[in-house]
């Protein structure tokens, strides 16, 4: 998944949860050999060569991350695609080679982006595309979703009050901080113009947050910046806002909204969190004055988060 994955816990813990902790980082290659798109043998990449053409089983829990999926896909009115692949190839970002596409090259790739054109079977668990040519890439939930199978195996062997990371963008905590009187854990973000400082600071007691922008992955055209965060809406970069961040239940949610929030923009983001009282979002944008940062919260708990 191109990042590093951390646990945090007390380091004086005299059971064997350690033991329990190292399993849950090997579940992390483990899933990452079953959902990358950037290893030939993978499940995912096998239903990717073969799904046009005749409906594939799909390991069990897999298929139901596909169905949360096709259901935030839904909920978003589509700002939320696992099909968006070839828009990446279209821009030259799935190999980090950014390039402005002719109109032409980008319709074509719409023609081929839109869970709508996904068939999920569940009644024999198996996924089919109803156009040739078609993908799906899990990298927009994948982290979260490793993070939430990480808490079930540590849960399963009563190992409590941890924060798990998934490329410091995704985080999961539970139970409580070794050391901090409140309950919870406090997780920073970065203030996006000065990465080294830190924006605001949430605490979290047993959720998710993440964060997601394109700070680090762009390019620059005749004076214009191109983010990598493409809405499969239009099948252009998305712009607007610096960064989104989210704060939901699981992990696989927090990924999947905070890029589809990215995507979305404050007044579908206000209508979605109104909707949705379990999930809640704080995005970061340009204000009036230049270099400055300009903060919208959306069914944020003022006493769990400080602003720097």
């Amino acid at each position: 998944m191109a990042c590093e994955f951390e646990v945090q816990l007390a380091a004086a813990r005299d059971d064997d949860s350690m033991e329990h902790v190292f399993a849950a980082l090997d579940l992390v290659e483990a899933l990452e050999t079953q959902i990358t798109v950037y290893r030939s043998n993978s499940e995912v990449m096998g239903i990717n060569r073969s799904a046009a053409r005749q409906s594939i089983p799909v390991e069990p829990r897999l298929f139901e991350l596909f169905r949360q999926a096709e259901r935030l896909h839904r909920e978003t009115d589509g700002a939320f695609d696992i099909t968006s692949g070839p828009l990446s190839e279209a821009w030259g970002f799935s190999r980090r080679e950014g390039r402005i596409p002719p109109d032409a090259t980008v319709a074509a790739a719409l023609e081929l982006v839109g869970m709508q054109h996904v068939t999920l079977d569940e009644a024999t668990g198996t996924i089919a595309f109803r156009r040739e040519g078609m993908s799906v890439n899990l990298n927009s939930i994948g982290k979260g979703y490793a993070l939430d199978r990480m808490a079930e195996l540590l849960a399963m062997h009563a190992v409590d009050d941890y924060l798990l990371h998934g490329g410091k963008s995704s985080v999961l905590a539970r139970g409580h901080q070794p050391g901090r009187r409140e309950c919870g854990w406090t997780v920073g973000l970065r203030h996006p113009l000065h990465p080294v400082e830190r924006l605001a600071e949430f605490s979290l007691h047993d959720q998710a947050l993440s964060t997601s922008g394109s700070g680090t992955q762009f390019f620059i055209r005749r004076g214009r910046r191109y983010g990598h965060i493409l809405d499969p809406r239009t099948g252009r970069p998305a712009e607007g806002l610096y960064s989104a961040t989210v704060i939901a239940p699981t992990a696989t949610e927090a990924d999947a909204l905070s890029t589809s929030f990215y995507v979305m923009g404050p007044e579908e983001v206000d209508k979605y969190c109104v909707a949705h009282p379990e999930i809640s979002a704080l995005l970061t944008g340009p204000a009036e004055r230049e270099g400055e940062v300009q903060l919208l919260a959306f069914g944020i708990d003022d006493s769990l988060i400080r602003i720097s």
